[in-house]
């Protein structure tokens, strides 16, 4: 196994640890543990912060995996590769915009928007996972072009 594998393996495992943290953060907060709940998301997006950055360090410097299973396949794992992609920017906003809200103390709001962003979340996390499982376990694919090498025709 090489950092082909090694890299997605890792940065799966920090948007899963997210989501626990997430789900964590989520009973804290029904408990009344608001200190405890902050922590807990702040720890969540850290991890999220973490996975982005060894995913978008991979997909420029090493490429991203191309599907390696039945080409008749293909086009219902774009379908849903399309479909986790979305979700997980939409994700990725309302994680951020929901976090601002709680930090400026806009409890109100920042209540209404976690709850919608908490299960958005859980279903980028759960999608990125099985995108995983299909790349990398079920059905492993060639690796593409790092994106700087596709830039610059080296």
């Amino acid at each position: 196994m090489d950092m082909y594998f090694w890299l997605p393996t890792i940065s799966t495992s920090f948007i899963v640890l997210s989501a626990i943290l997430v789900a964590i953060g989520w009973v804290l907060i029904i408990r009344g543990k608001r200190e405890a709940h902050q922590s807990a998301m702040v720890a969540g997006a850290i991890a999220a912060l973490i996975f982005f950055v060894i995913y978008m360090s991979r997909t420029v410097f090493i490429g991203n995996t191309a599907w390696g299973g039945d080409p008749d396949m293909e086009i219902f794992y774009r379908i849903f590769l399309i479909f986790h992609i979305i979700l997980a920017t939409v994700a990725a906003v309302f994680g951020i915009s929901t976090l601002v809200l709680g930090f400026k103390k806009k409890f109100r709001t920042h209540r209404r928007w976690g709850k919608f962003t908490s299960v958005i979340w859980f279903g980028s996390a759960l999608t990125g996972t099985v995108v995983y499982v299909l790349l990398y376990l079920l059905y492993p694919g060639g690796h593409t072009s790092p994106v700087w090498e596709v830039i610059l025709g080296t």
